[in-house]
């Protein structure tokens, strides 16, 4: 059965160039010109996963993270960014509004070839086991319905960035075991864990702000000295 990914803001003509790789996996590629088409697409055609540049011909990559928020905010399939632009702070921008995966474009085309399917697989593999289970988890007070991705404590909806409501929802699916730093890293960003201690930990302290009643005494989300962060 094909599989549909929708390329958007094509800068870098990487449909052009992908698209005989995509073919011989079974995968049907879908350009999106603008915007409005985008929206279109997200609503009438079963698109599993988007591929996308964050950076415009003009050069504004910002505008290209806030179409990342707003196609995070209309569903939940998996959004790669392949873009020439390289900045560290570009990277982590994006990965904060949305996306799943960054690559910086010039690197071998099989590479994204098995990114796209590494995404792909997980993504159908979630949905299946999603469609026959209550998407929502509790720990006492805390309730996370991810259905449409909502966080509540003592029926108070608290507002949690996409990473932020990632590695919660990490740690309460893994409730009472204690994962380390580059565990929580390497399954939220996807990438190899190197000198990522502080990025996750200024991560861990914001969720800590806006789900504890007393964040130096959580209730929810503790710190395991030495060994990582757990929920429970």
């Amino acid at each position: 059965m094909g599989r549909n990914i929708m390329v958007f803001n094509n800068n870098s003509n990487i449909a052009e160039i992908m698209r005989p790789l995509f073919v011989t996996e079974d995968i049907h590629v879908h350009v999106a010109c603008d915007l409005q088409t985008v929206v279109e697409m997200l609503r009438t055609t079963d698109v599993q996963m988007v591929l996308m540049d964050v950076e415009s011909r003009e050069g504004d990559w910002l505008h290209g993270i806030e179409l990342i928020t707003y196609i995070r905010e209309q569903s939940s399939i998996p959004i790669m960014v392949v873009s020439t632009q390289a900045a560290e702070e570009v990277k982590i921008m994006a990965l904060d509004a949305g996306a799943d995966d960054y690559v910086v474009w010039g690197c071998n085309p099989l590479e994204i070839l098995a990114r796209v399917n590494s995404q792909l697989r997980r993504y159908m593999q979630l949905k299946n086991v999603c469609a026959n289970i209550d998407r929502i988890y509790r720990v006492g007070d805390l309730e996370i319905n991810d259905r449409n991705r909502t966080v509540t404590v003592d029926s108070r909806e608290v507002r949690l960035t996409p990473i932020e409501y990632k590695i919660l929802r990490l740690l309460v699916q893994q409730r009472g075991k204690v994962l380390s730093i580059s565990q929580i890293y390497e399954s939220i960003w996807h990438m190899q864990a190197i000198g990522v201690d502080n990025t996750v930990a200024v991560h861990i302290r914001h969720i800590r702000e806006k789900i504890e009643c007393n964040p130096k005494k959580p209730r929810y989300l503790k710190v395991v000295w030495g060994n990582g962060y757990k929920v429970g």
